[in-house]
């Protein structure tokens, strides 16, 4: 290596006027022949300095990143490269005070020369005299870098003139100037990613509340404790924000809690021992003061629906220009007509694209998509530590809790369509009872007569011997990227006579057999008890009357159960009914959909089975083949009554009219205290990922999802905003992605909110309990522990439309709080160490992105007994729910306090140790007791 210190591009301090004064004393020889060793190691630390002072490695807290700190760095760094200059001529003018002992630098690598041989002792005086001056004066740079780095003023005119300023305005800035002005762009670009996160999740907050679909919003969420959260914007749509406070966030409650009306039956497993009829399951749960009340079977009577508001609140409804309806003022209608204002306003159609297109922008964006990879990688990691570490501790305190296991915590199917909501072994088996109970029932109209069932079979050329599984033939196990050929697999046996006859609310029978099918899967249901299901029905949009007759179906047939509640699927066949003459434009078909509804809002008497039925809808769901391709015709979107074409819409452009319509519903049935509809579309299965940036603007919660692995941005965002995934991965395995692949253990260890769900079990599963299925396989595929599936289950009840008083009977009192507050392990099963785990990594962050701050939590550990034996340990992580007049812990339960006492006798029989462990057994039951009082 050269003794050569020539470093052209590295900043030197400007020599003291010490150190330009000339060396009085001549420099010492050395004659050690390893000096080039010690002058080699001295120059690479040097450098290894110098590179350390100059590069970048992350956003430092000392430094500030503003724009104006990015100016101040870059004016400094042009008066260092002055400095450069007065520091090079600072070094001539020590050379020449030196005089003649300076010798021109030898480009020898060590005093023995090149080809090792001695030198001649002249020139290797002169050579040791050479690296000493050398020497000493890398020793002087160094101790100025250092002076430089511990941001030291620097000495050059311009910097103390200005330097002096400051000083007089009190506004003396001592920041490494050089190292701002490198560090300044990261911190800009960290800066702009933490905005653009935080807008994206602001937006999101924006359209939640326009369309009341957070909790408390909606009136059904009011039992008479509960009325929603006392800070405007504190509440999301699972719960308490998790930054906000739970003390005294409530709202104060008028006692009056909301009622569904008629009121469903009990459920089968509740009976009266002394009269033998159902009663209420709320009573003997003590809800009613622990009286067995008697309940009456469902009976709908007209007079119990309510009239139209009173004359002087009356409200109106109708289009705008862009095909959404709006709720106006009956008066102000009067007056202005055409010119009146709405009540409330949903997003526009240019607003809503706006909105929507920067955030596909910051999606799409590479340093957006790299730190959110790398938060995801994080949080993942950082689970895997956890369960490490908390493995048996969780074990423990599960095992502390009397009666409860996963088989006894409730569970909802939270995506499940209606029509295939049987197995193949049910159906077939109903076929063949309807075949040889009524097989000369009138079922069907075709070709200009009505066929009998037997008729219809032999049409088809079978009998019921001839019907199995394999003839029904309804299983999608083969159909994998073929959703044309799995719709097919609705029509039993291949013939969509028998999907109409049996499978359809609207035909000649007007749903009979259909009717009969679902309450044989009700009464499945209650007498399973702890599962539950969201059933889909289809309303397409042909024609206003299809709501009517779909609340006729429901109500007439008593299809009401405290195990069920309903959503509407909205098929996006807009392109099919075009083609057959049905509608003319888009605004025909929002017409068809939400016309009855804002009937119904304004006159319940106008549709009074419509208006019963609202009552168990929980919300919106859109479906449909999500892999078809979307050719977009227009530069600029056109409004509902533009859209002619042939081509079905995009489906930002379906979710869009969808939102918007239920945010004017939406607050027109709180107003009259009904409840409200939520959002909860099929989206991210197949097709284009930036389906899921319409969802994350206006959705409640999405099925599948599968398509978020691909975007590590909204992944990021989804779990930021604890947006519900009802996933279903038996279902994308026989039709888009296999079971390994799928991402749904991925999702669950990062902390999204996940859930299990069935789909389409007539397709897919083959047991009874097809739910079960599903957690089954997932089990034994991901390799999940009790505690998992538990946490699946309570994120299932979350995220489903159950009444508020029917989730706190399911998961506990609070359990709309975030972390461990909201927990009651008595009912959910779920340990407490793990919400409160959940809770402070999704807070540090959220933290990080609005504040720009990284705080690590603590991973918890397990809790150590210090003389608190197990069963105390769980006992104090019961207390919590010991005011709901729970039982208390039975001492000795736990499985570690037995072996603890084991261990201790065994111990203690040993002559040797017997004195030495009595004392520490002493010692620790006493320092048990003043833990136990602390």
């Amino acid at each position: 290596m050269s003794n050569e210190r020539e470093h052209p591009s590295r900043p030197v301090d400007t020599p003291t006027p010490r150190d330009l004064s000339p060396d009085p004393s001549p420099p010492e020889s050395r004659a050690s022949p390893s000096f080039s060793f010690h002058e080699e190691r001295r120059l690479l630390k040097s450098d290894e300095y110098w590179l350390s002072t100059r590069l970048v490695g992350g956003r430092p807290s000392s430094v500030s990143t503003s724009p104006q700190a990015g100016k101040d760095a870059l004016a400094n760094f042009h008066h260092s490269l002055e400095l450069d200059q007065a520091i090079e001529e600072a070094y001539t003018d020590v050379l020449q005070a030196r005089g003649a002992g300076f010798v021109e630098p030898s480009t020898m690598e060590s005093p023995s020369g090149p080809e090792g041989g001695d030198l001649d002792p002249l020139l290797a005086s002169v050579h040791r005299q050479e690296g000493d001056r050398d020497e000493r004066l890398s020793l002087a740079e160094e101790k100025r870098e250092r002076q430089i780095s511990n941001m030291n003023d620097i000495v050059h005119p311009m910097a103390a003139l200005r330097a002096d300023e400051k000083k007089e305005e009190g506004k003396t800035q001592t920041v490494d100037t050089v190292r701002a002005f490198a560090e300044s762009g990261i911190g800009s670009e960290l800066e702009a990613l933490y905005d653009n996160f935080s807008k994206c999740l602001a937006l999101r907050d924006k359209y939640m509340m326009l369309s009341n679909q957070r909790l408390g919003d909606n009136p059904r969420d009011y039992d008479g404790t509960f009325q929603g959260f006392a800070q405007e914007g504190a509440g999301d749509v699972g719960g308490l924000k998790p930054s906000a406070s739970v003390h005294q966030c409530e709202a104060a409650a008028d006692g009056q809690p909301w009622k569904m009306n008629p009121p469903p039956p009990p459920p089968h497993w509740k009976w009266s021992h002394a009269q033998g009829k159902p009663v209420d399951p709320m009573a003997s749960e003590g809800q009613n003061g622990g009286e067995d009340v008697e309940a009456l079977e469902f009976v709908f009577d007209p007079k119990d629906v309510p009239g139209p508001e009173p004359e002087g609140k009356r409200r109106s409804f109708g289009f705008n220009d862009e095909g959404v309806y709006q709720v106006f003022d009956a008066n102000d209608v009067a007056k202005d007509g055409e010119n009146a204002k709405p009540i409330w306003a949903a997003p526009r159609l240019k607003e809503y694209y706006s909105d929507l297109d920067y955030l596909l922008g910051v999606c799409s964006d590479g340093p957006a998509k790299s730190f959110a990879f790398r938060r995801l990688k994080y949080l993942a990691s950082k689970w895997t530590l956890y369960t490490l570490l908390n493995e048996y501790q969780e074990l423990a305190d599960m095992k502390a809790v009397p009666h409860r296991d996963f088989y006894n915590v409730r569970k909802v199917d939270t995506h499940i369509h209606h029509s295939a909501s049987m197995n193949q072994k049910h159906l077939l088996r109903f076929i063949k009872s309807k075949l040889r109970k009524a097989p000369d029932e009138i079922v069907i109209h075709r070709d200009g007569k009505d066929l009998t069932l037997k008729e219809v079979f032999e049409s088809l050329n079978l009998t019921a011997y001839d019907l199995s599984i394999d003839t029904l033939d309804m299983h999608a196990h083969q159909e994998f990227h073929r959703f044309d050929r799995f719709n097919n697999r609705y029509n039993p046996t291949g013939s969509s006579r028998l999907r109409e006859i049996f499978l359809k609310t609207d035909n000649l029978l007007k749903g009979k057999y259909l009717a009969e099918l679902t309450k044989e899967l009700i009464s499945d249901l209650e007498q399973s008890k702890y599962q539950n299901s969201e059933w889909r029905l289809s309303i397409y949009g042909r024609n206003v009357n299809e709501w009517d007759k779909l609340a006729k179906w429901v109500v007439n047939n008593k299809l009401v159960s405290h195990n069920v509640r309903w959503l509407i699927q909205i098929p996006r066949l807009y392109d099919v009914y075009k083609g057959s003459g049905l509608v003319n434009n888009f605004e025909d078909i929002v017409r068809n959909v939400f016309q009855p509804l804002f009937e119904v809002t304004a006159d319940p008497s106008s549709h009074p089975e419509l208006h019963v039925f609202l009552q168990r809808v929980v919300g919106f769901d859109s479906v449909d083949d999500e892999s078809k391709p979307e050719r977009r015709l227009y530069r600029k979107f056109p409004t509902a009554k533009m859209w002619d074409t042939n081509q079905s819409p995009p489906y930002s452009y379906w979710i869009y009219y969808m939102y918007a319509n239920l945010t004017s519903l939406n607050s027109w049935r709180k107003e009259r205290g009904f409840n409200t509809l939520v959002l909860r579309p099929h989206c991210g299965e197949a097709g284009d990922p930036d389906h899921l940036s319409s969802a994350f603007l206006t959705a409640h919660s999405i099925s599948h999802g599968i398509l978020l692995r691909k975007v590590p941005a909204l992944q990021y965002l989804f779990y930021l905003k604890q947006i519900g995934l009802a996933m279903s991965p038996l279902s994308n395995n026989a039709l888009f992605l296999t079971y390994e692949r799928n991402p749904f253990k991925d999702f669950f260890k990062v902390g999204m909110n996940v859930s299990l769900s069935t789909d389409d079990p007539l397709q897919f599963h083959f047991t009874a309990q097809h739910l079960l299925e599903e957690y089954s396989c997932a089990a034994q595929i991901y390799k999940l522990t009790p505690a998992d599936m538990c946490e699946l289950a309570r994120n299932s009840v979350v995220q489903s439309g159950w009444e508020m008083q029917v989730k706190k009977h399911w998961i506990g009192n609070k359990w709309y709080l975030p972390g461990s507050a909201g927990n009651d392990i008595h009912k959910t099963n779920v340990p407490n160490i793990r919400m409160a785990y959940r809770h402070a990594t999704l807070l540090e962050e959220l933290t990080l992105i609005q504040h720009g701050t990284h705080t690590p939590s603590a991973t918890p550990m397990p809790m150590k007994s210090a003389g608190v034996s197990p069963s105390d340990v769980a006992a104090a992580a019961m207390s919590q729910t010991k005011r709901y007049n729970q039982p208390t812990l039975v001492g000795g339960a736990s499985v570690l306090e037995t072996r603890r006492r084991k261990s201790i006798s065994n111990l203690q029989r040993s002559p040797a140790l017997s004195k030495s462990t009595s004392m520490a057994f002493t010692e620790e039951e006493e320092a048990g007791a003043n833990g136990a009082a602390a």
